[in-house]
Order: structure tokens, then C-alpha cells, then sequence
């Protein structure tokens, strides 16, 4: 099965809410749980001085927006897309793009920790993207940012490649 990724959802300005509990409901009756993991409204505390009197309020982060974290299917864009209060997916065009490992760390959503079982001088295939198929070494392990650099052979040459844990597997 595919790797779920948090995206972004624009909606009416005022809908968030709304959006969230029709997103949710549609889960329970279509029984998508294993697709659709998580639907977010993020909210920060803030201090409001009204009449001189400070109170503690929650606010939206983001007006208008919706952050899911699902596995992206034509079956899952369709129903989050088809949701009442919902006008599309942030992206270009009708593409939806998954926010990247940084960019959900500075929203204090955390990554769970991806536990791999090879080592620096393994050897191992990718299994993803433009070198799948492709045979290398690896050179070096980023577990801060789950990447490995491996030396793969391009025209007589050893080039470094940088992927995500996730695209390799040890051989």
C-alpha cells in the first residue's frame, strides 16, 4: 500500500469546521480508516485584551484550510474533493502536493520515526522514483532527516544519490 502523506485542503472561509466533521462522517460510512487517517483544523492559543480584561481564546492557524493525512487515491481525492465546503486541493492545477517532513515539523505535526535494518556499505535497490530498479552502495545514513546516500553506477562513474528510507530496500 502507498505512504500516507498530510495535504492540504482549501474551503470556505468559516467551513473548516464543518468540513472536518462531513470528512469524518464519510470515513465511518464508507470505512476508510485505513486511507484516511487524520483530519486536522489547526488552532493557537492567543491573549485577547477586550475592555481591559485579557482572555484566552483559540484562533485557526490557517483560515480556509484543512490539513488530511491520508493515502492518496482516486477513490480518497474524489471524496475529500466532492465534500461540501471543500474547493480543492492545494497544488497546481487538480494535483494535490503532500507537505514535505519540514514544513509539518514547523505545524508540530512529528513524522514517526522509521525504524531501517541496513548500514553504511550495504548494498541495496531502490524500489521508487527515477532510479527504481537501480543497484547501489550506501555511503551514508541521515536518520534526522530518514534519507541515505548511496553510490549507484552512471555511465562508468560512481554518482551519489540521496533518497528517503522508505524508497530503498537491502538486499
Amino acid at each position: 500500500m502507498a505512504e500516507a502523506n498530510w495535504y492540504v485542503v482549501h474551503t470556505y472561509s468559516g467551513y473548516e469546521n464543518k468540513v472536518k466533521a462531513d470528512i469524518e462522517k464519510t470515513i465511518e460510512n464508507r470505512k476508510l480508516h485505513d486511507l484516511i487517517l487524520e483530519v486536522a483544523v489547526p488552532l493557537e492559543n492567543v491573549t485577547e485584551v477586550r475592555n481591559g480584561a485579557k482572555k484566552e481564546v483559540q484562533k485557526k492557524l490557517f483560515p480556509g484550510y484543512v490539513l488530511i493525512n491520508m493515502v492518496m487515491t482516486d477513490d480518497t481525492w474524489y471524496v475529500i474533493r466532492n465534500t461540501r465546503g471543500v474547493t480543492g486541493f492545494v497544488g497546481p492545477g487538480s494535483k494535490p502536493v503532500p507537505l514535505t517532513v519540514a514544513e509539518m515539523a514547523s505545524l508540530g505535526i512529528k513524522v514517526s520515526d522509521i525504524v531501517v535494518d541496513f548500514e553504511v556499505g550495504d548494498t541495496v535497490t531502490v524500489m521508487a522514483g527515477v532510479w527504481k530498479d537501480t543497484v547501489g552502495v550506501i555511503q551514508s545514513i541521515n536518520h534526522g532527516k530518514q534519507r541515505v546516500t548511496i553510490h549507484v553506477d552512471l555511465f562508468g562513474r560512481e554518482t551519489p544519490v540521496e533518497l528517503n528510507f522508505t524508497e530503498v530496500k537491502k538486499m
